[in-house]
């Protein structure tokens, strides 16, 4: 059992010895008195007597003492006292405290004044603890501010004690005695920290998943379902491609020797045997594509450039492994391509440009996407194609400043009569001065324009560029008397998709000359990022594109559930409109059905 004893604070180092050492106020007092008691006396027979009287008295005196001396030892006998039958409560309660006594014994502690989570040298002094919170409704004084307040339930103790602070006293100490508890955070099991909840497991296959692991798995008995149809074959490529399951063994499904167009959306998984085994099983094949074809090797090309007869377009994502020789063997061997697109391929350069050019003499359609290598010689080459070009795609350079305004330029003078298609997002040299002197004095059948992530266009340019585009027709047509004819003449019919997105200079003149120009006819418009065009010129999107199909107004701060919703009434033919960044657009946002609306912040699931 411990001692106790009615000093705070824990016993010192020598108090501790002598306990231990069994030395109290008793034993020094039989000491003293024993020394005062035997002093030498003549004879040994009077010390024998004397010193045996004196022995039992002492031994009688401190038996006396040491039986009244219970204040600290708690392990003095006591008479038994007759036990009670305890209840089941008092029961369980005592031995909760038993329990607790043998913990804090096993723990080493040996001051019960103390509890378990206290330290007895910091702990608050006990005289404290008796006191009890004033009821109520009582009048107490505050222990800071010294002032008279009414008790709360709320009203808290001082810290330091002793005392109570009023609700002013204690808000100033920076707490709030309103606030209330805060829950405690329950644990989550090992097994629920281990799951990814933002990811939906899907327990029940989809139609298409499951038609797909159905003719993977029956490929061989695939001819049992007769003719597919072409529509139907690339119905299936796509579900593939989305699974990303087209492997060598299922994509013969997708083969035939008729074939004259193929596209595999996911080419991942084919290896460079299976890419050899396509051109065996397609030979007639005159247009063919292949997205994420990483796996294509010289092997693959230098197989290809023995095959395929027939071949006229090639479009390409991702060979990268394609090296030099095997490019210029393969434009050695069909000279008849009309169309060469590729996107990210580290290893085409100058000399894979020059032996394209020189074969392909007839290419009308060029893509040198994302061209790590691609740099002002290649224009050079390209010049030399003339105005055979329709398509043109020098998007997102390897460096973004490798062509200049003015190479760009010329480029046009040479090959843009003719073209219908242009691309050169990512160029961000590219000024005002390309659209006056590279598009105006020039193009005049281009349909589609797509000038993404040009910074140095500017608000007043661009306006100034279309709204002078049709007037420039007059200086080609001196010799038309009539005026009114010749504001019907323009060198450039109107656009039919225009892309101008991530031109953040770009605001409310640029896109109403554009809609002056090309509303009429606009079906795609991509005005992403024109943070600060006005409400009011948005609103005429609806007004004057009306044949618009796909629109993209995302990150334009004045766009609001108004402008939705004159554009999806005035615009029949809309299939998607994107709004992504417009954060005045609501949940009274009007939907119609048929339209895909996407980026409304408040239909977004977290």
């Amino acid at each position: 059992m411990s001692r106790r004893n009615n000093v705070r604070g824990p016993t010192s180092a020598l108090t501790e010895f002598l306990r231990e050492s069994g030395i109290n106020p008793t034993t020094i007092a039989r000491r003293v008195l024993t020394r005062e008691v035997a002093q030498p006396v003549a004879g040994p027979s009077n010390e024998a007597q004397t010193s045996g009287v004196d022995d039992e008295e002492l031994r009688q005196e401190e038996e006396r003492e040491y039986a009244s001396d219970n204040l600290d030892d708690t392990d003095t006998e006591r008479p038994p006292q007759k036990k009670r039958k305890l209840t089941k409560a008092q029961e369980a309660k005592q031995k909760a405290q038993a329990k607790k006594a043998a913990a804090k014994k096993k723990k080493g502690g040996d001051d019960d004044d103390y509890s378990d989570d206290e330290d007895a040298y910091t702990a608050l002094s006990k005289m404290w603890k008796g006191v009890s919170k004033p009821s109520v409704g009582s009048f107490c004084e505050c222990a800071k501010c010294e002032k008279q307040f009414t008790v709360t339930k709320y009203t808290m103790a001082a810290n330091p004690p002793p005392g109570y602070l009023c609700h002013p006293c204690y808000k100033a100490s920076g707490a709030d005695p309103f606030k209330k508890p805060a829950a405690p955070r329950k644990r989550r099991a090992a097994a629920d920290r281990r799951t990814i909840m933002n990811i939906e497991e899907r327990r029940i296959a989809s139609l298409a998943s499951t038609c797909v692991q159905i003719i993977s798995k029956h490929i061989d008995d695939v001819e049992a379902l007769g003719d597919i149809g072409s529509v139907n074959l690339d119905k299936i490529a796509k579900a593939i491609a989305k699974d990303r399951s087209l492997t060598t063994h299922n994509a013969t499904l997708l083969y035939d020797v008729e074939n004259t167009n193929l596209t595999l959306y996911d080419a991942t998984n084919l290896i460079p045997s299976g890419l050899i085994t396509l051109s065996a099983l397609n030979p007639n094949l005159v247009n063919l594509r292949l997205d994420y074809c990483g796996r294509m090797s010289d092997t693959v090309l230098d197989s290809w450039s023995k095959t395929f007869p027939n071949l006229r377009r090639l479009e390409l994502l991702g060979p990268f492994l394609v090296h030099v020789p095997a490019w210029q063997n393969f434009f050695e061997s069909h000279t008849d391509l009309t169309g060469f697109l590729i996107t990210q391929s580290p290893r085409f350069d100058t000399a894979c440009m020059q032996s394209l050019v020189e074969n392909c003499t007839n290419l009308a359609e060029l893509r040198l996407k994302e061209i790590g290598q691609i740099s002002e010689e290649f224009l050079e080459h390209i010049k030399t194609l003339g105005n055979n070009l329709t398509y043109l795609d020098l998007s997102s350079p390897g460096e973004s400043d490798a062509l200049s305004t003015e190479s760009l330029s010329d480029l046009m003078s040479h090959v843009c009569e003719n073209l219908t298609h242009l691309d050169l997002s990512g160029n961000i040299l590219l000024s005002d001065g390309f659209l006056y002197q590279g598009l105006k004095p020039y193009a005049r059948n281009l349909q589609s324009l797509v000038l993404s992530n040009v910074p140095d266009l500017t608000d007043a340019g661009v306006a100034e560029f279309f709204d002078t585009w049709k007037s420039a027709a007059n200086e080609d047509d001196e010799d038309d008397e009539d005026d009114e004819d010749d504001e019907d003449v323009s060198p450039n019919p109107p656009l039919v998709a225009l892309d101008l997105s991530r031109c953040h200079s770009l605001s409310g003149l640029a896109l109403d000359s554009i809609l002056k120009h090309s509303g009429a006819a606009l079906e795609e418009l991509s005005i992403n990022g024109w943070k600060a065009t006005p409400q009011d010129v948005l609103i005429k999107i609806g007004k004057k594109a009306k044949k618009v199909r796909k629109l993209d107004i995302g990150w334009c701060r004045e766009a609001d559930d108004w402008v939705i919703k004159e554009v999806m009434n005035d615009c029949k033919n809309l299939e998607e409109v994107k709004v992504w960044g417009c954060q005045r657009i609501t949940t009274m946002c009007p939907r119609r059905r048929g339209i895909s609306l996407q980026g409304v912040e408040s239909h977004t699931v977290v």
